[in-house]
């Protein structure tokens, strides 16, 4: 998470705080995300080991398991898209990347 300093100035807040804001709110989308995926497969595990060979729950349990694995698949593949065109266009390696750092250009 980001830190408040220096986006407020004489006790008011700044235009700077926006990317402070933008900056948590993926952090937290990001952990609500992975929760949910987790929430999801526990699910699927307890679907799958409760339905003693019934067809159908199996089958229920299966399409859990599949739709939390395409989640996350979209979820790691959206990080790695962004990670790639910061490495090609934008020179950019890990945190040092501009394209994670959002920053408001000052005076």
């Amino acid at each position: 998470m980001k830190d408040w300093v220096g986006c407020v100035v004489d006790g008011v807040p700044t235009l700077k705080c926006l990317e402070v804001v933008f900056g948590n709110i993926l952090f937290m989308a990001g952990a609500f995300f992975i929760l949910v995926l987790f929430i999801m497969l526990v699910i699927g595990a307890f679907n799958y080991l409760t339905s003693f060979g019934n067809p159908e729950k199996v089958k229920k349990a299966q399409g859990t398991f599949r739709l939390a694995i395409i989640g996350f698949l979209l979820f790691l593949g959206s990080y790695l898209i962004l990670n790639t065109i910061c490495f090609l266009f934008l020179g950019g390696v890990g945190s040092s990347c501009k394209l994670f750092n959002f920053s408001i250009p000052g005076p």
